[in-house]
């Protein structure tokens, strides 16, 4: 499996200026890219506000935050809105057809399942559809089908404290999607593994 690219998917439409006005450099009002270790206390607090006022528990601590963020910075994801993480997504690669506790640490280079560990949205910022948008993203991102619908596989082998998931599985095949101005990771015939956690309130998006 090779990685091509890890551009951001979407790219900010840059406004046009007319001739003789100066353009003033400001930070684009949205955009959506993979994320980086820089990110990583961001993503904390986002997550931590999240997970831990409902379990008391969050799925991926600071320091494994920063281990996906540096291993396989291409398998995340994050919606930047006037140069704030408003909401994100951190994946990484596992090489067996289920998930099991060791896939809440390790990342699989030569995998070929991407496990969504996180997606969570800033809290100011819920009830209003982002978290469904930024997993399409993430879909198309990942060369995923049109119709790109999950199957429960049932209840996972992985718990962290109180929480429990289930496990669901989506395929993912066929050529590159194709975008002007963007590039994106290539996973021919790969599966994509999801873990929902049980409680619903932290998906809350």
């Amino acid at each position: 499996m090779s990685v091509v690219g890890a551009q951001p998917f979407i790219k900010p439409m840059q406004p046009s200026v007319s001739p003789g006005i100066q353009r003033r450099h400001t930070l684009p009002a949205s955009e959506v890219r993979p994320l980086n270790a820089q990110d990583a206390i961001s993503v904390f607090e986002i997550e931590r506000e999240a997970f831990i006022s409902v379990s008391g528990e969050c799925p991926l601590h600071l320091d494994e935050v920063r281990h996906f963020l540096s291993l396989c910075p291409e398998l995340s994801m994050g919606w930047i809105e006037e140069g704030r993480l408003v909401a994100f997504i951190i994946g990484s690669l596992w090489d067996k057809d289920r998930l099991t506790t060791d896939a809440l640490t390790l990342h699989k280079p030569r995998g070929s399942t991407v496990h969504i560990h996180i997606l969570a949205v800033h809290r100011t910022f819920r009830q209003q559809g982002k978290g469904p948008v930024l997993l399409w993203r993430y879909l198309q991102y990942l060369r995923c089908l049109p119709q790109c619908g999950f199957k429960v596989l049932g209840r996972c082998a992985i718990t962290v404290a109180s929480m429990s998931f289930t496990e669901m599985w989506c395929p993912i095949s066929g050529h590159a999607y194709m975008r002007r101005n963007s590039e994106a990771i290539r996973f021919p015939q790969s599966p994509l593994t999801v873990l929902k956690p049980d409680a619903e309130e932290p998906l809350d998006v």
